[in-house]
């Protein structure tokens, strides 16, 4: 294992601790400190809105804590879900009287802890609820979306949801616009290389120089298929493929598009499976509105790329372009 760090052990707290004296908007709560929040507290009359999941994928989970976004994150071990104790601690720390809600990724770990969370302040009369968002086509059929793993596309959600928390909405209005800006985007990735758990100093799986592992998940979950590395062209053209059918997309339509790397592939790498992204959707007369490319939901040290696709209605473009600003992401009014 060949990795910039100290102590596995103490992989996570320490990247915390840059994490924070770097971007001092951010502050470590809990009795742990793995509760990430906006200094200042929360918005006194705004809902607050809570992720969270393992680390290991920055910028999600915990880089999306800031204004117009997420109130607060709670911090797993790498690839580890977060503690109920945690989740509740989070949930506490961005409360401002309008209520809560749960926004992540669809991971068994976190299921039942932040769903053993809510029930537990519930009964302290904290108004919560709960949105999942499970976008990776490649994890499970269509008629069992529920099943899909949430991979990149929680950034559409986070920042479409934050905005309209931003905007006053209540609890239940925000709730309803994360579950409408869930169903509207799909992703799926392709991955090269493995990458090293800190803690295990093991490669997450094994794969051969020449071959690629088509739809694999952020931990290193099987894909699709495993073959012969392919083209960018080719590669996009079949991601896509897998993608706009369940969005059915029409000439004219717009989207936003999220070119991703999941952690060594570099910008340059990013910037070809664009080009032909953006050339197959304009041969299609579709729009892109709102384009990202750059590392938003990585896998450690993983080579490979996903691509995240949001159909847009007037409502949500609107709240993907509402000023917001984290450490990693930032929209100008």
């Amino acid at each position: 294992m060949k990795k910039i760090l100290n102590n596995p052990q103490h992989y996570v707290d320490e990247m915390l601790d840059g994490l924070c004296l770097a971007h001092p908007q951010l502050q470590r709560q809990g009795d742990d400190g793995r509760v990430i929040v906006r200094t200042g507290g929360p918005v006194a009359g705004k809902v607050g809105i809570v992720t969270g999941g393992g680390s290991g994928h920055l910028p999600v989970f915990l880089g999306y804590v800031g204004e117009g976004l997420l109130d607060a994150c709670a911090v797993g071990n790498v690839f580890a879900g977060p503690r109920m104790d945690d989740c509740m601690a989070a949930m506490r720390a961005a409360d401002g009287g309008a209520g809560v809600l749960q926004l992540y990724g669809n991971y068994g770990g976190d299921r039942m802890n932040f769903d053993m969370a809510a029930e537990m302040l519930e009964l302290e009369g904290m108004p919560v609820a709960s949105v999942r968002v499970a976008d990776d086509v490649a994890s499970a059929p269509a008629d069992q979306r529920d099943k899909r793993r949430g991979v990149a596309g929680l950034v559409f959600v986070y920042k479409a949801a934050g905005a309209k928390a931003a905007a006053g909405a209540p609890l239940q209005d925000v709730a309803a616009l994360a579950r409408k800006a869930a169903d509207a985007v799909r992703s799926i990735g392709v991955a090269l290389t493995p990458c090293v758990v800190p803690e295990s100093g093991k490669a997450s799986f094994e794969i051969a120089d020449t071959e690629l592992e088509f739809g694999m998940g952020i931990h290193g979950e099987p894909g699709i298929w495993r073959g012969p590395l392919k083209t960018a062209d080719a590669l996009v053209d079949e991601m896509l493929g897998h993608v706009l059918p369940e969005l059915q997309l029409a000439r004219g339509d717009r989207i936003a598009l999220l070119v991703n790397s999941l952690g060594a592939t570099p910008l340059e790498e990013l910037y070809i499976l664009y080009r032909r992204a953006r050339q197959m959707l304009d041969e299609r007369g579709i729009v892109i509105a709102h384009p990202l490319v750059g590392r938003y939901a990585t896998s450690m040290e993983m080579a490979g790329a996903s691509l995240s696709v949001m159909k847009l209605d007037d409502e949500l473009a609107e709240l993907l372009a509402a000023p917001a600003d984290c450490p990693f992401w930032s929209v100008r009014a």
